[in-house]
């Protein structure tokens, strides 16, 4: 793409670097009361520095799989959206820099979220309270990925760097980098990344054919013997066909200081994507449908037939990102501390049919929010504030199964910290009016939602906090949920999602979805250990989900959007623990977990949802160098949901080595090894609606380098 060159002569100048030196207790950016992670009830995972740079890939949901209570949507390699204790889509809202990443990821499960984790300082995935900062509806969580594309500080020169990076499954070339600088009271930013790859390496078949019971009665898939029947080719033996990327991203910002007072900025991102989505994704989903009458095995011979005549689908994503932003500190008076953002995002993508152009989807979004830190009256201490959004979508083509709708939110919020001796609690409360206006004669449709949420965090000892949170939250039906194939009268005529190969109904007479929540958490605290366990408890009343009716029209089966009364539960735990001093440096362990079941009053287990993992890391780090080896347990899920398939359970052993090299002062460079899968596991994951067409890579080796330099 025409910005490749433009990438490398950046990385040649010297531009990724690393992430500007970070406090071991990270401040919280998306919570504007200048919080550390210590300092809330709230559950929430932050990744920065080192640690987000080894986890670091081309997607948000893949960078944060691992986390307890985080999971991966994949959609192939392409995509990777976040599940946070098993939501997805409209419950879970994805923001760069404090506002909406404002693409088409909670349309579809096929579209990527545009945030760019190799661009990334930190990540912030909030829940609880602090989400009504944010919108009520996100009951699963918020994501939040900061980066500094409109500089917070001025730097003293000139600092940047550049990281190159390949992975030999995907067959990964990325190539990133980041300058910035500064004089007086301007300071700018200037990064950019470039990635490909190849079609994904697997062990085994792309394809997974059915279960059979050996003499032994263990489960055996014959992929073999299926793959000298139907062909290496449509199986995807050892491959994942039409699975290539190509990424670039170019950013550019700057901002004015005002002593230490403030500063005001602007930025602007551009970044363009194409991926494939991988065979049998469009074609008929095995996994979730149910063959009434005839052979099974007949059923899914003519099934691997069909997506081995299907022609390839490919995403062409483009993206457009302007962002202003005004803070404001020590302002006299009642209020603190100000911030004001402003963004404009024009996003389109392309879903290619061969060569093609199947529909186009087309979003454009203004989005203003702005918060104000009023100064501490008696013990309390808070802010509240104002979102505005307007959104104009459109999808256009022949295949456009969601009428064009323009929607518009407005939302008022408060969050209010009191402190009582060993004492903290918050309370928050936000009121959203929502309006969905469609196009094709379809009713508008108007929602008022009201969340409310208190805890209370109690210091117990020095070491010891016990922190509980009640929440009620509302949601409002998200577009494609409301109006998907709704002005159609003739369901002959519906129109199928090419990309997912289903029909998919929306129900515009659809209600607010109703949540009543709890989470308790437990955590300790000294300078050898860390560690945290959280319940949650989720109680939905009219939950909005799309179930599969079972029926087909054509051969397409058939998915349709209702509610229904829905218990989530589950547990979260996470340790670091530093064991003992050997040859210089320091062994430590890491333990983490998490278990989650959710069901509905009559129609079974809710489907796709994670399975209960375990995991351990243990690494020896020095000043310079620091390897680790890291293993992953996941039990089958076996409570896959109506008209679904069991997810075998899988163990996942990654081993890595970072090396760093001083190069004067405040510049060094690194060197970094990964090994993946080691044991080249077939790993389908429950959360993916191509779990039968396409696991995860098989074994690999990710090998990198990473400068910084200080002009």
């Amino acid at each position: 793409m025409q910005r490749r060159i433009l990438v490398a002569a950046l990385a040649a100048v010297a531009a990724q670097a690393v992430a500007e030196e970070l406090p071991m207790e990270h401040v919280l950016v998306s919570v504007p009361l200048h919080k550390t992670e210590a300092e809330t009830s709230m559950p929430i995972t932050v990744l920065s520095g080192e640690e987000l740079q080894r986890l670091a890939s081309s997607s948000i949901g893949d960078t944060l799989r691992d986390q307890p209570g985080i999971a991966n949507a994949s959609f192939g390699p392409g995509v990777g959206r976040p599940v946070l204790r098993g939501q997805t889509g409209p419950r879970t809202l994805n923001l760069q820099n404090g506002t909406a990443s404002a693409d088409a990821s909670s349309l579809s499960p096929d579209h990527a979220v545009t945030v760019e984790p190799f661009l990334t300082e930190s990540v912030e995935v909030l829940r609880g309270p602090a989400t009504l900062l944010y919108g009520g509806g996100a009951i699963g969580g918020v994501v939040n990925v900061i980066d500094n594309r409109i500089p917070r500080s001025v730097p003293d020169g000139v600092t940047g760097g550049a990281e190159y990076r390949h992975d030999t499954a995907t067959g990964l070339d990325s190539l990133t980098g980041k300058v910035e600088g500064g004089a007086g009271n301007l300071a700018f930013h200037l990064s950019a990344n470039t990635l490909e790859s190849d079609d994904v390496e697997i062990p085994g078949n792309a394809m997974r054919f059915p279960e059979e019971e050996d003499e032994h009665g263990h489960e055996d898939e014959h992929d073999e013997e299926h793959e000298d029947e139907h062909g290496a080719e449509s199986a995807g033996r050892g491959e994942i066909p039409n699975t290539e990327t190509e990424s670039d991203s170019v950013t550019l910002g700057f901002s004015v200081h005002f002593g230490d007072n403030g500063y005001a900025g602007l930025a602007v991102n551009h970044q363009e994507r194409e991926y494939g989505i991988p065979p049998g994704a469009h074609g008929h989903h095995d996994d979730e449908d149910e063959h009434h009458d005839g052979d099974e095995e007949e059923a899914h011979h003519d099934e691997e037939e069909h997506a081995g005549e299907e022609e390839n689908i490919r995403i062409d994503l483009e993206q457009t990102r302007y962002d202003a932003q005004l803070h404001l500190h020590d302002l006299g008076g009642a209020i603190d501390v100000f911030r004001g953002f402003l963004t404009y995002t024009d996003y389109e993508h392309k879903e290619l049919e061969g060569a093609e152009t199947g529909t186009v989807y087309d979003r454009e979004t203004w989005e203003t929010r702005l918060e104000a830190v009023h100064r501490p009256i008696g013990n309390a201490h808070g802010v509240f504030g104002l979102l505005w959004r307007e959104d104009d979508f459109e999808a256009i083509g022949e295949e456009a199964y969601v009428p064009p709708t323009e929607s518009s939110e407005i939302g008022l919020f408060i969050v209010e910290d009191i402190h009582a001796g060993n004492w903290l609690f918050e309370l928050g409360l936000r009121g959203d009016r929502v309006d969905r206006d469609p196009a094709g004669g379809l009713d508008s449709k108007d929602f008022t939602a009201v969340s409310v949420s208190g805890s209370a965090l109690w210091s117990m000892d020095d070491n010891w906090q016990l922190g509980v949170s009640l929440s009620r939250s509302e949601r409002a039906p998200s577009t494609e949920e409301l109006y998907s194939n709704a002005d159609i009268d003739d369901p002959g005529e519906f129109v199928t999602h090419a990309a997912t190969g289903l029909i998919e109904i929306g129900d515009p007479d659809l209600d607010e979805e109703v949540s009543a929540n709890v989470d308790i958490s437990l955590s300790y605290f000294t300078e050898d250990i860390s560690a945290e366990l959280t319940l949650f408890y989720n109680n939905f009343e009219d939950y909005i989900y799309l179930f599969n009716t079972g029926t087909e029209i054509d051969e397409t089966a058939v998915y349709a959007y209702g509610q229904e009364d829905t218990v989530f539960t589950g547990v979260e735990f996470s340790g670091e623990y530093t064991l003992f001093a050997l040859a210089g440096g320091e062994v430590s362990l890491g333990l983490r977990g998490d278990l989650i079941r959710g069901r509905f009053d009559d129609a079974g287990h809710v489907p796709r949802l994670p399975p209960s993992r375990f995991g351990g890391k243990v690494q020896w780090a020095s000043d310079s160098l620091a390897t680790w080896v890291d293993v992953q347990w996941a039990a089958d899920q076996d409570r896959p949901g109506r008209l679904e398939e069991a997810s075998r359970g899988y163990t996942r052993v990654d081993v890595g080595a970072d090396y760093t090299l001083g190069l004067g002062a405040d510049s060094d460079l690194t060197v970094f090894l990964r090994g993946k899968n080691l044991t080249d596991e077939e790993i389908r994951v429950s959360t993916s609606f191509l779990r039968d067409f396409a696991p995860e890579p098989g074994r690999s080796l990710e090998a990198g380098v990473r400068v910084r330099v200080t002009f």
